[in-house]
């Protein structure tokens, strides 16, 4: 059996070997040569699969291990009798930690109180879904859109017009669609933009058209009340650099791009693929996981829960980081900017997840217990 892989997703041999021949190529390079006698093809977003890709191949089996796959063509699949898996929710929780991370950049940069906001998450998928559970446990008002959600099964949801009306933050976590019934291409189009409460933040780390990056950049020129948080963006690996020199925070698509979050894409992938061979799945990412490097947090009950969660957030994960590598990354030259946009993916630093951070706490603190429960920590 020969799998074709993209080289960036890690832990390949680890769950693959064993199946047979493995040849990694960069996502982006992988093309119809590459596939023409594989088996198997894992990718990740940047690859684009479809009838183009796989005609003429052997390929039997698609994993994407990420949790979108507007990269993948569905429909081909089905008559071609491809069987294909996606990873949801694999790096669900990295992406939280990197809106926490960007909220709390944000707060210091105004000098606001995070819990006087109104949050708006447009999405409730996998992602934003966990988004808005740490952010009511957090206390804080949300308001959440999701039309498809909303028409299958009810609930607590408003218009996407009533988010940009009475929200202060907007987060957008949706998959995005060209067509049907609820198309997302451009969803934050000049109209709706230009709607934005005065000072609201924005923060796209779902895909990239579903802001309308030019729109975006002529109103954050004229705007200077705005902050913008681009994790994503149109036409990447190619950026709009003058549209990236006005966000506050801008980084190369690694919003979910924790160790955890990559690792447990591959490990669903696995186990889908061994679903499908009607084979069991004896490699366990429990025992392949390294132990994180912080061990655990402990706090004074006395602490004051702003501080310790701001403490308890960038101890893990700070986003600021990442925009200062990417912003060194950017340059006048589009092939040398694309490739340094792949390159700080490829090259991406460890980093862990909040979950399940062990917290220790000395002496009673309701207030705080709440505080870490709602991020997902434990505490001991």
């Amino acid at each position: 059996m020969l799998i074709v892989a993209d080289e960036n997703i890690p832990l390949l041999d680890a769950f693959f070997a064993g199946f047979g021949e493995i040849r990694r190529y960069p996502g982006r390079a992988i093309d119809a040569a590459c596939v023409k006698d594989a088996d198997v093809l894992l990718v990740r977003s940047v690859t684009r699969v479809d009838r183009q890709l796989l005609e003429g191949s052997r390929v039997r089996f698609v994993g994407t291990c990420t949790i979108g796959t507007d990269h993948l063509d569905l429909e081909h699949f089905a008559a071609a009798g491809i069987h294909w898996s996606s990873a949801p929710g694999c790096n669900a929780r990295g992406v939280v930690d990197y809106v926490l991370g960007s909220l709390l950049t944000l707060a210091e940069l105004e000098g606001v109180d995070l819990g006087q906001k109104v949050y708006g998450v447009v999405g409730a998928g996998e992602v934003g879904g966990r988004l808005v559970r740490v952010l009511h446990g957090l206390g804080w008002k949300v308001l959440v859109c999701d039309p498809v959600r909303q028409a299958a099964q009810g609930g607590d949801f408003v218009s996407l017009d009533t988010i940009i009306e009475q929200c202060d933050v907007i987060s957008l976590h949706t998959p995005l669609q060209q067509g049907g019934e609820h198309p997302t291409w451009h969803l934050l189009d000049a109209r709706r933009l230009a709607g934005l409460r005065l000072g609201a933040w924005l923060i796209n780390a779902s895909r990239g058209p579903v802001v309308d990056n030019a729109a975006l950049r002529e109103l954050l020129l004229e705007r200077e009340d705005l902050h913008a948080v681009l994790d994503v963006w149109e036409g990447e690996p190619q950026v709009d650099l003058r549209l990236a020199d006005l966000c506050t925070l801008a980084s190369p698509h690694i919003a979910g791009y924790s160790l955890d979050g990559k690792q447990r894409g591959t490990a669903q992938i696995y186990q889908a693929f061994c679903a499908w061979r009607g084979e069991p799945a004896p490699v366990r990412l429990a025992d392949l996981l390294p132990p994180p490097a912080l061990a655990q947090v402990e706090f004074d009950a006395g602490a004051d829960p702003a501080w310790a969660l701001a403490m308890l957030c960038r101890a893990v994960y700070d986003p600021r980081r990442d925009d200062a590598d990417f912003r060194r990354s950017l340059c006048d030259d589009p092939t040398e900017q694309r490739a340094a946009f792949d390159l700080l993916r490829k090259h991406y630093p460890v980093r862990r997840e909040i979950e399940g951070l062990a917290v220790r706490l000395r002496g009673e603190s309701p207030q705080l217990a709440q505080m870490i429960s709602a991020l997902g920590a434990v505490l001991v």
